[in-house]
């Protein structure tokens, strides 16, 4: 029987955005309006974080705590499912924190999406003025697997968004997994992935709603 959980990860020291996932928009934080929006898709949702001040934000079973640094949030989501408490799953949806306007059937894509697919992901049509922005992820696909992906690639591609499953397997052997260094250039984690071979599906949405990657995404919002 299939058993999935959404992780969440989250720290504070964006670079771009410090502290954003604590950010204040009506009165609740980023990070927990994310939370509330995962949960409405019924999957059992957890935060996973190295920051007292984002675990206090939450009830204890809801919010996984590790000091341990890691350079990404897979990474983390990684080395959460290592501890006893998430054997019980087989598989994962990751949701960045900043994903404000993250729906549930978004996530149930995701999830449907694993029964072809090891990893898989999200996109969408690119706005007006998204083609050159560097805070924008672009997805270069094939029918529903994606090829590539990058920040400065300009004026074609889809519109990458900040979800992503992943089977067990997948997800734990991403720590042992050499970074390339388009990982290192792009900053884009799912690289070292399809660097080393792995496939990653990709399924379209409608999405007009936000990320939070910038101070003035973040304003938007105000």
């Amino acid at each position: 029987m299939t058993s999935t959980a959404i992780l969440i990860p989250a720290r504070l020291e964006s670079k771009r955005f410090p502290n954003k996932m604590l950010a204040n928009i009506d009165g609740k934080p980023l990070v927990k309006h994310v939370f509330d929006k995962c949960k409405e898709a019924d999957y059992d949702t957890y935060v996973v974080t190295d920051s007292m001040q984002i675990y206090n934000q939450f009830d204890a079973d809801t919010c996984f705590i590790e000091e341990k640094k890691y350079e990404n949030g897979t990474a983390r989501c990684a080395g959460a499912t290592k501890h006893d408490f998430f054997r019980k799953y087989n598989q994962f949806v990751n949701v960045q924190g900043d994903m404000f306007d993250i729906r549930p059937d978004m996530i149930d894509k995701t999830v449907w999406h694993l029964k072809h697919f090891p990893i898989t992901t999200l996109y969408c049509d690119l706005k007006d003025g998204e083609q050159t922005d560097v805070n924008v992820v672009k997805v270069i696909k094939t029918n529903d697997k994606a090829l590539w992906f990058s920040r400065f690639v300009q004026h074609y591609g889809e519109r990458h968004l900040g979800i992503y499953g992943y089977r067990h397997n997948s997800l734990s052997s991403y720590p042992l997994l050499p970074v390339p260094q388009e990982e290192r250039v792009e900053k884009l984690e799912q690289l070292r992935w399809l660097k080393t071979g792995w496939d990653i599906g990709c399924v379209k949405v409608d999405f007009t709603g936000e990320e939070v990657n910038t101070i003035a995404d973040y304003e938007k919002l105000l």
